[in-house]
């Protein structure tokens, strides 16, 4: 498992990275789309649902809730004079009220599973506004000050990653270390306060550093730092609600396409939240 695990990341991380910082915009937003249609399928088994058709219609209904959005929003023009188009902020308000009820979906479970998990349209509905405004977001921090230099956006990108990843290492290795306190043991037994605290921590670090690195001035470091916080925690809480889904659908991988690794909402889990708390931060509050 291991050996598999470590093979796929040495192909996916160089692919990854080409598609970020080497495809056209254009491009970007094609694959960012079918990375987002192929979480959509395998959220159809969250949700419940065995009939092949029926996936494929829910990915097909994702399919054109995008294409729509591709439409009217297209990546080259989702920035206006250096600001994002007014009308998008509708879609980011609306994600960050959802990531608001899913961390009290996952704090409180089982409590509000009733709610959601009795029929498709719930789960249905919560697999677009997780998967959705992901697509967004990502061709927003892409585009941005495109005209100025091809790459900035790139390393946003990258500093979200970056976030998400360290995150994640941080509350692996201080979890296995110091984890004595269960932190959603309904949820995923397996992660600790200690661990989450530690993800924190670690992600503020990597956003100092990335500061320093980038010339970025030392007054804003803690701001930044603060961001990466927040950001962070809710990138836990994407990946906790993706695992709350699971465990109420019987399922210990997503799906199997990625080996040793799982599915591909196994990989993204996190970023589905990370990637639009991000862009709120940068977008309304923030200029790099």
């Amino acid at each position: 498992m291991l050996k598999q695990r470590i093979i796929t990341s040495l192909i996916l991380a160089p692919l990854a990275l080409a598609l970020v910082f080497l495809a056209p915009l254009d491009w970007f937003s094609y694959c960012a789309g079918g990375i987002v249609l192929l979480g959509a399928y395998e959220w159809s088994a969250l949700m419940g649902i065995c009939d092949r058709v029926k996936r494929v219609a829910y990915v097909l209904l994702m399919a054109v809730l995008v294409a729509l959005m591709q439409w009217h929003w297209p990546i080259t023009e989702l920035w206006v004079n250096g600001q994002l188009r007014g009308d998008i902020n509708y879609v980011f308000t609306l994600s960050v009220a959802w990531w608001l009820v899913a961390t009290v979906l996952v704090v409180r479970y089982p409590k509000f599973s009733d709610a959601w998990s009795q029929g498709y349209v719930m789960r249905g509905v919560s697999g677009v506004l997780t998967l959705a405004p992901l697509w967004l977001a990502l061709s927003v921090l892409r585009s941005a000050s495109y005209s100025e230099s091809a790459q900035f956006g790139s390393f946003l990108i990258l500093a979200v990653l970056g976030i998400v990843w360290c995150a994640d290492i941080g509350a692996y290795f201080t979890g296995k270390s110091m984890g004595k306190h269960k932190l959603m043991p309904k949820v995923s037994p397996n992660k600790t306060i200690e661990g989450f605290a530690g993800g924190l921590v670690s992600s503020a670090v990597f956003v100092v550093a990335f500061c320093y690195f980038n010339g970025i001035e030392s007054s804003m470091w803690v701001l930044y730092a603060l961001m990466a916080i927040v950001v962070a925690a809710f990138s836990a809480v994407g990946d906790l609600l993706e695992s709350m889904f699971k465990r109420q659908a019987g399922m210990k991988d997503s799906g199997k396409c990625l080996p040793g690794h799982g599915g591909i909402l196994d990989r993204i889990d996190s970023l589905t939240a990370a990637a639009p708390i991000f862009v709120v931060f940068y977008a309304w509050t923030m200029t790099l």
